[in-house]
């Protein structure tokens, strides 16, 4: 079975928060169609969604007065229950069936470091328990949390996918880079309209 992890598609990601890039609200917009289609067709019988949920990272932001490296340190960002945190409004997160938590007192990137938010399950166990064996991933931002999640659910022994044109890169020479090193340890690189569209 085949399942989705939707990573940190936040209002902090998309343009006018707090660490945007340039493409976080298209890729969120176009994530609602998408999944509408692909549920439809039975495509994923379940979809998981991460957030970043900092509570007190520690030096993942970057220390008041000094600008972050954009590498290890960074600005605030995604606060736990503030709206930067939230979902972007153009995903519909009805579609959603769980979200996992990550980063709250210390830098975090793939959702495999998260948890089940209100319970401590982890992401791996979580798909297991549903019987999921291969898991497709996109959302935000390429060059970092997609690009940890899809490594990590590699190492978890899941046959892993990408669907490059819902990703959202910081920067176009990192999500270039972010598919080679995924594509290296086995990762497909797909795009939506090879799984929804009229030939799918």
């Amino acid at each position: 079975m085949r399942a989705l992890i939707v990573v940190d598609v936040q209002n902090d990601f998309c343009p006018g928060g707090s660490l945007a890039t340039a493409r976080g609200a298209e890729v969120a917009e176009a994530l609602t169609p998408f999944l509408r289609e692909a549920r439809s067709r039975g495509l994923y019988p379940v979809v998981a969604g991460t957030k970043d949920w900092h509570i007190d990272p520690g030096d993942h932001f970057a220390a008041e007065g000094q600008e972050p490296d954009f590498e290890e340190s960074w600005p605030v960002h995604c606060v736990a229950g503030t709206r930067g945190a939230q979902a972007h409004p153009g995903l519909d997160t009805s579609m959603v069936d769980a979200w996992f938590l990550k980063g709250e007192h210390s830098a975090a990137y793939s959702g495999f470091e998260g948890h089940l938010e209100g319970a401590r399950d982890s992401l791996a166990q979580w798909l297991r328990d549903r019987g999921a064996t291969d898991v497709d991933v996109c959302g935000i931002a390429t060059d970092f949390c997609v690009r940890a999640t899809a490594l990590d659910a590699v190492a978890e022994g899941f046959r892993v996918r990408v669907i490059s044109d819902l990703c959202a890169p910081v920067t176009a020479g990192g999500g270039a880079v972010a598919f080679n090193q995924m594509a290296y340890v086995g990762v497909e690189l797909v795009e939506s309209g090879d799984l929804v569209g009229p030939n799918a």
